[in-house]
């Protein structure tokens, strides 16, 4: 059993999935389908969400033969709070709540609200400056490091 932590919508995580495979893949088009197989999201919900981000201009559309989508911009010029503040509506929030209980300050606390505020400014800083050409990068090391591994047994 894995233990991890939501502090983001199912919605968001698809998003930002969906950013790194774009990042990886920039050189053309890429087709909504090739990204819900790759990531087993449903391809409606992942159209739907690729429409945010459309909206938002982080990426465009293009219909046709030869079309698909592609990241608008440069990934070194798009950051993770770009597109959490696309999908959620909102922006990053200094006062959000890692069990996503409304607010959490130190006059409304949660639960955990003590340790919470100890470690959050940390991970609102990554998410504001980490961009989605790191992103990529990392887990195209992530995959070659794997991939050695798996060859070697």
């Amino acid at each position: 059993m894995s233990l991890h932590l939501d502090i983001f919508s199912a919605s968001t995580k698809h998003a930002i999935q969906a950013m790194i495979y774009l990042s990886m893949h920039r050189d053309k088009p890429v087709l909504v389908r090739t990204i819900s197989e790759y990531h087993s999201i449903p391809l409606f919900y992942l159209a739907k969400i690729i429409q945010i981000l459309v909206k938002h201009n982080l990426v465009i559309s293009m219909k046709g033969r030869g079309g698909g989508v592609m990241l608008k911009k440069s990934p070194k010029r798009i950051f993770v709070s770009n597109v959490i503040e696309a999908i959620e509506g909102k922006n990053i929030d200094k006062e959000m709540c890692v069990y996503g209980l409304d607010v959490c300050s130190d006059s409304v606390p949660c639960p955990i609200h003590k340790t919470w505020k100890k470690i959050k400014p940390e991970i609102i800083d990554m998410l504001i400056n980490q961009n989605f050409h790191t992103l990529a990068k990392d887990l195209l090391e992530k995959h070659d490091m794997m991939s050695n591994i798996s060859s070697k047994k």
